[in-house]
C-alpha cells in the first residue's frame, strides 16, 4: 500500500496538479469568503466559519472528481493496470495507496484555511469570541466528507479508461449522494412519513450534522460504512477487468 502511496503523491507534486487544485480551492474559497458580498464574512454580524463549510461541499462536487479521474483511467489508459496487478500487491492495498494519497492532497488543501479561522479568531468582539468546538467539528466532517467524496471519485475512475468520463460521472455521483435523497424528501408522497427517513440516507444530512459540532457516533459510522462501500465496489470493478 505504501509504495503505491508514495508514487501517487511524487505524481501529484511533480506535476502541476497539486498546485493547481490547492491554487483553485484557495483562490475559489477566499473570493466567497472576503470578497463577494452575498458571502463575506466581513458583511455577516457574526464571527464564524459557517460559510467556509457551507460552501466546502459544493466546491469539493468538482474539485476531487479532478483529483480522482486518473487513479486507475489513466492506468487503464496507458496500460501500466497490467503491470500493477501482476506485482505482489494487492488489489485492496492498490486500492487504499491510492485513497490515501488523494485524501491526503484534499486535507494539505484544507491547512492553509486555518489562516481563515485564525482571522476570524481576532475580528471576533470580544476577541476569541468563537465557538472553537464546533469549528473542529466542522473540520472533521469536512474530511470525512471528502474521504467519501475520495472514494466515489476513485470508484468512477475504475470504470472507465477516459479521465473526463470519469469526472463527469464521479462529479454526478457525488451531487446525487450529497443532495438528492434531501430534494426526494421534499415530495409530497414522502413528506410526514418517509422524509426523514430518506434523509437519513444521503451524505448532507450527517455532514449538517457534524458541522454543527455535534460528534455523534451514528454520523461517523455512516461514513465510514459509505467509504468501505465505494472502495469495495472499486474492488469489484478491479476484479471484473481482471476476469
Amino acid at each position: 500500500m505504501f509504495p503505491i502511496f508514495y508514487k501517487e503523491i511524487n505524481v501529484f507534486f511533480s506535476s502541476l496538479i497539486a498546485y493547481i487544485v490547492i491554487g483553485t480551492f484557495l483562490i475559489v474559497m477566499g473570493l466567497m469568503m472576503w470578497v463577494f458580498p452575498q458571502s463575506s464574512i466581513l458583511e455577516s454580524e457574526y464571527a464564524s466559519l459557517d460559510q467556509l463549510f457551507g460552501m466546502a461541499p459544493m466546491i469539493f462536487t468538482f474539485l476531487i472528481p479532478a483529483i480522482t479521474m486518473r487513479s486507475f483511467a489513466e492506468e487503464h489508459q496507458t496500460g501500466t493496470i497490467e503491470l500493477l496487478v501482476t506485482r505482489p500487491i494487492r488489489d485492496a492495498e492498490i486500492i487504499l495507496g491510492k485513497f490515501l494519497a488523494c485524501l491526503v492532497l484534499v486535507i494539505f488543501a484544507l491547512l492553509p484555511t486555518l489562516i481563515y479561522y485564525y482571522t476570524v479568531y481576532q475580528l471576533g468582539s470580544p476577541k476569541g469570541n468563537l465557538d472553537s468546538g464546533a469549528i473542529l467539528g466542522s473540520y472533521l466532517g469536512l474530511v470525512l466528507l471528502a474521504a467519501v467524496f475520495v472514494a466515489i471519485g476513485i470508484f468512477a475512475s475504475s470504470l472507465t479508461k477516459n479521465q473526463i468520463v470519469a469526472f463527469v460521472l464521479s462529479t454526478f455521483l457525488c451531487f446525487f449522494f450529497h443532495w438528492a435523497f434531501f430534494f426526494l424528501s421534499k415530495l409530497p408522497s414522502f413528506v410526514g412519513s418517509l422524509d426523514d427517513i430518506i434523509q437519513k440516507i444521503g451524505i448532507d444530512y450527517h455532514y449538517y450534522s457534524i458541522s454543527r459540532g455535534i460528534l455523534d457516533t451514528r454520523d461517523i459510522i455512516y461514513f465510514i460504512s459509505v467509504i468501505i462501500l465505494f472502495l469495495t465496489l472499486t474492488k469489484f470493478s478491479l476484479e471484473r477487468r481482471n476476469w
